[in-house]
Protein backbone atom coordinates (compact mmCIF):
# COMPACT_ATOMS: atom_id res chain seq x y z
CA UNK A 1 0.00 0.00 0.00
CA UNK A 2 1.27 3.51 -0.99
CA UNK A 3 1.81 6.51 1.32
CA UNK A 4 -0.69 8.24 -0.59
CA UNK A 5 -3.38 5.21 -0.51
CA UNK A 6 -2.70 5.20 3.15
CA UNK A 7 -3.33 8.83 3.67
CA UNK A 8 -6.62 8.97 1.58
CA UNK A 9 -8.03 5.93 3.50
CA UNK A 10 -7.24 7.79 6.61
CA UNK A 11 -8.52 11.12 5.17
CA UNK A 12 -11.92 8.98 4.50
CA UNK A 13 -12.06 7.55 7.99
CA UNK A 14 -12.02 11.03 9.35
CA UNK A 15 -14.30 12.74 7.48
CA UNK A 16 -16.83 9.87 7.43
CA UNK A 17 -16.63 9.03 11.76
CA UNK A 18 -17.53 13.25 11.28
CA UNK A 19 -20.21 12.77 9.40
CA UNK A 20 -21.47 9.87 11.70
CA UNK A 21 -21.30 12.58 14.79
CA UNK A 22 -23.46 14.63 12.93
CA UNK A 23 -26.47 12.70 12.34
CA UNK A 24 -26.88 12.55 15.68
CA UNK A 25 -26.35 16.18 16.83
CA UNK A 26 -28.45 16.38 20.19
CA UNK A 27 -26.16 13.62 21.70
CA UNK A 28 -23.09 14.79 20.05
CA UNK A 29 -23.33 17.93 21.25
CA UNK A 30 -24.46 16.48 25.43
CA UNK A 31 -21.02 14.48 25.33
CA UNK A 32 -19.02 17.48 23.88
CA UNK A 33 -20.46 19.73 26.24
CA UNK A 34 -19.82 17.21 29.55
CA UNK A 35 -15.95 16.75 28.61
CA UNK A 36 -15.59 20.85 27.95
CA UNK A 37 -16.98 21.18 31.30
CA UNK A 38 -14.52 18.73 32.50
CA UNK A 39 -11.88 20.65 30.90
CA UNK A 40 -12.74 24.16 31.72
CA UNK A 41 -12.37 23.47 35.61
CA UNK A 42 -8.56 22.64 35.18
CA UNK A 43 -7.99 25.38 32.84
CA UNK A 44 -10.08 27.83 34.63
CA UNK A 45 -7.56 27.63 37.83
CA UNK A 46 -4.73 27.67 35.88
CA UNK A 47 -5.49 30.92 34.58
CA UNK A 48 -5.92 31.94 37.84
CA UNK A 49 -2.70 30.52 39.15
CA UNK A 50 -0.91 32.39 36.55
CA UNK A 51 -2.15 35.51 37.19
CA UNK A 52 -1.65 35.22 40.90
CA UNK A 53 1.94 34.37 40.01
CA UNK A 54 2.25 37.25 37.68
CA UNK A 55 0.74 39.76 40.29
CA UNK A 56 3.28 38.56 43.24
CA UNK A 57 6.23 38.61 40.78
CA UNK A 58 4.95 42.44 40.17
CA UNK A 59 5.32 42.78 43.82
CA UNK A 60 8.81 42.28 44.13
CA UNK A 61 9.55 45.88 45.60
CA UNK A 62 8.06 44.25 48.89
CA UNK A 63 11.26 42.20 48.83
CA UNK A 64 13.25 45.39 48.62
CA UNK A 65 16.52 44.98 50.59
CA UNK A 66 18.16 47.38 52.65
CA UNK A 67 21.77 47.40 52.58
CA UNK A 68 23.46 49.46 55.21
CA UNK A 69 27.33 50.77 54.32
CA UNK A 70 30.18 50.72 57.05
CA UNK A 71 30.13 54.62 58.21
CA UNK A 72 33.69 54.41 57.61
CA UNK A 73 32.88 54.24 53.63
CA UNK A 74 33.06 57.20 51.55
CA UNK A 75 30.31 58.59 49.14
CA UNK A 76 32.74 57.28 46.42
CA UNK A 77 32.48 53.47 47.79
CA UNK A 78 28.79 53.88 48.32
CA UNK A 79 27.99 54.21 44.56
CA UNK A 80 30.49 52.39 43.05
CA UNK A 81 28.64 49.86 44.83
CA UNK A 82 25.70 50.58 43.75
CA UNK A 83 26.72 50.53 40.26
CA UNK A 84 27.92 47.18 40.72
CA UNK A 85 24.89 45.87 41.76
CA UNK A 86 22.82 47.72 38.91
CA UNK A 87 25.30 45.55 36.72
CA UNK A 88 23.86 42.06 38.09
CA UNK A 89 21.50 40.25 36.26
CA UNK A 90 19.46 39.72 39.60
CA UNK A 91 19.22 42.93 40.45
CA UNK A 92 16.30 44.84 38.66
CA UNK A 93 17.28 48.88 40.66
CA UNK A 94 19.40 50.05 43.06
CA UNK A 95 18.35 53.47 45.09
CA UNK A 96 21.06 55.07 47.25
CA UNK A 97 20.12 56.80 50.24
CA UNK A 98 22.99 59.64 51.49
CA UNK A 99 23.10 59.60 55.42
CA UNK A 100 21.68 62.98 55.19
CA UNK A 101 18.93 61.73 53.65
CA UNK A 102 18.23 59.38 56.19
CA UNK A 103 18.52 61.30 58.49
CA UNK A 104 16.05 64.20 57.07
CA UNK A 105 13.52 61.00 56.33
CA UNK A 106 13.87 59.78 59.72
CA UNK A 107 13.19 63.32 61.26
CA UNK A 108 10.24 63.54 59.08
CA UNK A 109 8.43 60.48 60.02
CA UNK A 110 9.74 60.36 63.65
CA UNK A 111 8.58 64.32 64.70
CA UNK A 112 11.93 64.09 67.00
CA UNK A 113 13.19 66.74 65.20
CA UNK A 114 14.45 69.00 68.07
CA UNK A 115 16.60 65.76 69.76
CA UNK A 116 17.85 65.23 66.39
CA UNK A 117 19.55 68.64 66.40
CA UNK A 118 21.23 68.14 70.05
CA UNK A 119 23.26 65.37 68.18
CA UNK A 120 26.76 66.53 66.89
CA UNK A 121 26.87 63.88 63.94
CA UNK A 122 25.12 62.05 61.78
CA UNK A 123 24.60 58.46 63.39
CA UNK A 124 23.12 56.70 60.17
CA UNK A 125 25.42 55.36 57.82
CA UNK A 126 24.90 55.41 53.92
CA UNK A 127 22.40 53.24 52.76
CA UNK A 128 21.23 51.29 49.61
CA UNK A 129 17.79 49.90 48.85
CA UNK A 130 18.38 46.86 46.25
CA UNK A 131 15.40 45.55 44.10
CA UNK A 132 15.72 41.65 42.95
CA UNK A 133 15.12 41.14 39.75
CA UNK A 134 11.41 39.28 39.06
CA UNK A 135 13.05 36.36 38.32
CA UNK A 136 15.45 36.24 41.86
CA UNK A 137 12.13 37.64 43.73
CA UNK A 138 12.10 34.10 44.98
CA UNK A 139 13.27 32.99 48.72
CA UNK A 140 16.12 31.05 47.09
CA UNK A 141 17.16 33.85 44.55
CA UNK A 142 16.93 36.22 47.75
CA UNK A 143 19.09 34.32 49.51
CA UNK A 144 21.82 34.10 47.25
CA UNK A 145 21.80 37.72 46.04
CA UNK A 146 21.41 38.66 49.97
CA UNK A 147 24.78 36.44 50.62
CA UNK A 148 26.42 38.04 47.51
CA UNK A 149 26.17 41.42 49.11
CA UNK A 150 27.18 40.33 52.36
CA UNK A 151 30.69 39.85 51.12
CA UNK A 152 31.39 43.22 49.21
CA UNK A 153 33.93 45.09 51.35
CA UNK A 154 32.18 48.14 53.72
CA UNK A 155 29.09 46.66 53.77
CA UNK A 156 27.91 46.52 57.57
CA UNK A 157 24.52 44.47 56.89
CA UNK A 158 21.54 43.73 55.36
CA UNK A 159 18.42 43.30 55.71
CA UNK A 160 15.28 41.57 54.36
CA UNK A 161 12.21 40.28 54.96
CA UNK A 162 11.66 37.25 52.79
CA UNK A 163 9.35 35.65 55.71
CA UNK A 164 5.86 37.23 53.24
CA UNK A 165 7.68 35.75 50.66
CA UNK A 166 8.25 32.46 51.41
CA UNK A 167 4.59 32.33 52.57
CA UNK A 168 3.39 33.38 49.16
CA UNK A 169 5.35 30.60 47.15
CA UNK A 170 4.50 28.04 49.58
CA UNK A 171 0.24 29.09 49.06
CA UNK A 172 1.09 28.81 45.01
CA UNK A 173 2.71 26.10 45.60
CA UNK A 174 -0.15 24.85 47.17
CA UNK A 175 -2.16 26.17 44.32
CA UNK A 176 -0.21 24.56 41.95
CA UNK A 177 -0.57 21.18 43.12
CA UNK A 178 -4.52 21.40 43.59
CA UNK A 179 -4.83 22.39 39.82
CA UNK A 180 -2.75 19.28 38.96
CA UNK A 181 -4.62 16.88 40.99
CA UNK A 182 -7.89 18.20 40.03
CA UNK A 183 -6.45 18.04 36.42
CA UNK A 184 -5.70 14.57 36.66
CA UNK A 185 -8.58 13.48 38.02
CA UNK A 186 -10.89 15.55 35.27
CA UNK A 187 -8.43 13.99 32.56
CA UNK A 188 -9.55 10.67 34.25
CA UNK A 189 -12.97 11.50 33.77
CA UNK A 190 -12.99 12.54 30.40
CA UNK A 191 -11.20 9.40 29.35
CA UNK A 192 -14.10 7.07 31.01
CA UNK A 193 -16.50 9.60 29.42
CA UNK A 194 -14.92 8.98 26.09
CA UNK A 195 -14.47 5.01 26.73
CA UNK A 196 -17.90 4.87 27.27
CA UNK A 197 -19.51 7.06 24.57
CA UNK A 198 -17.07 4.38 21.85
CA UNK A 199 -18.13 1.19 24.06
CA UNK A 200 -22.28 2.12 23.73
CA UNK A 201 -21.27 2.61 19.21
CA UNK A 202 -19.18 -0.23 19.18
CA UNK A 203 -22.40 -2.01 20.61
CA UNK A 204 -24.44 -0.09 18.50
CA UNK A 205 -22.89 -1.61 14.90
CA UNK A 206 -21.42 -5.09 16.47
CA UNK A 207 -23.62 -6.39 13.07
CA UNK A 208 -21.22 -4.25 11.17
CA UNK A 209 -18.49 -5.27 12.94
CA UNK A 210 -18.58 -8.52 12.35
CA UNK A 211 -19.64 -8.39 9.29
CA UNK A 212 -16.16 -6.52 8.66
CA UNK A 213 -14.42 -9.23 10.35
CA UNK A 214 -16.08 -11.96 8.36
CA UNK A 215 -14.62 -10.63 4.97
CA UNK A 216 -11.37 -10.20 6.11
CA UNK A 217 -10.93 -7.17 8.39
CA UNK A 218 -8.65 -6.85 10.65
CA UNK A 219 -9.39 -5.13 14.16
CA UNK A 220 -6.91 -2.65 13.89
CA UNK A 221 -8.88 -1.66 10.77
CA UNK A 222 -12.42 -2.12 12.70
CA UNK A 223 -11.08 0.00 15.13
CA UNK A 224 -9.85 3.12 13.08
CA UNK A 225 -13.11 5.11 13.09
CA UNK A 226 -14.05 5.10 16.67
CA UNK A 227 -10.56 6.60 17.32
CA UNK A 228 -10.99 9.16 14.89
CA UNK A 229 -14.70 9.87 16.51
CA UNK A 230 -12.40 9.75 19.88
CA UNK A 231 -10.36 12.57 18.27
CA UNK A 232 -13.26 14.53 17.37
CA UNK A 233 -14.99 14.33 20.84
CA UNK A 234 -11.78 15.62 22.08
CA UNK A 235 -11.06 18.40 19.61
CA UNK A 236 -14.96 19.72 20.03
CA UNK A 237 -13.99 19.17 24.27
CA UNK A 238 -11.41 21.18 24.30
CA UNK A 239 -12.68 23.92 22.03
CA UNK A 240 -15.93 24.01 24.18
CA UNK A 241 -13.61 24.38 27.09
CA UNK A 242 -11.81 27.34 26.03
CA UNK A 243 -15.52 29.78 25.27
CA UNK A 244 -16.60 29.65 29.44
CA UNK A 245 -12.30 30.68 29.96
CA UNK A 246 -12.71 33.22 28.20
CA UNK A 247 -15.80 34.42 29.23
CA UNK A 248 -14.61 34.30 32.87
CA UNK A 249 -11.75 36.76 31.51
CA UNK A 250 -13.84 38.79 29.75
CA UNK A 251 -15.85 39.37 32.68
CA UNK A 252 -13.16 39.78 35.42
CA UNK A 253 -10.69 42.28 33.43
CA UNK A 254 -12.39 45.57 34.12
CA UNK A 255 -13.27 44.67 38.28
CA UNK A 256 -9.42 43.45 38.71
CA UNK A 257 -7.86 46.15 36.63
CA UNK A 258 -10.11 48.98 38.91
CA UNK A 259 -8.80 47.08 41.92
CA UNK A 260 -5.13 46.62 40.67
CA UNK A 261 -5.31 49.97 40.21
CA UNK A 262 -6.40 51.66 43.05
CA UNK A 263 -3.46 50.22 44.83
CA UNK A 264 -1.17 51.91 41.60
CA UNK A 265 -0.56 48.88 40.22
CA UNK A 266 -0.96 48.34 35.97
CA UNK A 267 -1.50 45.03 36.41
CA UNK A 268 -4.14 43.17 34.00
CA UNK A 269 -5.98 39.93 34.31
CA UNK A 270 -4.59 37.50 31.31
CA UNK A 271 -6.52 34.68 29.43
CA UNK A 272 -5.58 32.16 27.36
CA UNK A 273 -2.04 32.75 25.37
CA UNK A 274 -1.90 30.87 21.69
CA UNK A 275 0.82 28.69 23.16
CA UNK A 276 -1.96 27.65 26.32
CA UNK A 277 -4.78 26.95 24.00
CA UNK A 278 -3.03 24.75 21.85
CA UNK A 279 -1.65 22.75 24.36
CA UNK A 280 -5.00 22.16 25.88
CA UNK A 281 -6.42 21.33 21.94
CA UNK A 282 -3.76 18.81 22.18
CA UNK A 283 -3.98 17.29 25.36
CA UNK A 284 -7.77 17.23 24.46
CA UNK A 285 -7.08 15.37 21.41
CA UNK A 286 -4.99 12.71 23.34
CA UNK A 287 -7.36 12.46 25.89
CA UNK A 288 -9.88 11.61 22.73
CA UNK A 289 -7.49 9.38 21.18
CA UNK A 290 -6.57 7.52 24.41
CA UNK A 291 -10.27 6.95 25.50
CA UNK A 292 -11.16 5.55 22.34
CA UNK A 293 -8.70 3.55 21.79
CA UNK A 294 -8.64 1.93 24.91
CA UNK A 295 -12.99 0.87 24.68
CA UNK A 296 -12.07 -0.08 20.79
CA UNK A 297 -9.58 -2.60 21.55
CA UNK A 298 -11.33 -4.13 24.45
CA UNK A 299 -14.49 -4.55 22.77
CA UNK A 300 -13.73 -5.21 18.72
CA UNK A 301 -11.07 -7.83 20.60
CA UNK A 302 -13.98 -9.07 21.68
CA UNK A 303 -16.32 -9.40 18.95
CA UNK A 304 -16.26 -13.00 17.38
CA UNK A 305 -18.10 -13.10 13.87
CA UNK A 306 -18.39 -17.38 13.99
Amino acid sequence: MSVQTWLERHAQTLVGSLGRLSQQPVATLMTVTVIGIALALPLLLGVFLNNARTATAQWNQTFDMSVYMDKKATPSRTQALAKELRSRPDVAAVRVITAAEGLAQFRSASGFGNALDALEENPLPDALVVTPAPAASTPEGMAALEAAIRTEADVQSVQADTEWGKRVQAILGVLRRIVWLTGALLALGVLLVIGNTIRLDILNRRSEIEVMKLVGATDGFARRPFLYTGIWYGLGGGLVAILPVEIAVLLLAAPVARLAGAYGSQFRFLGLGVAEGGMLLAGALALGWVGSWLAATRHIRGIDPS
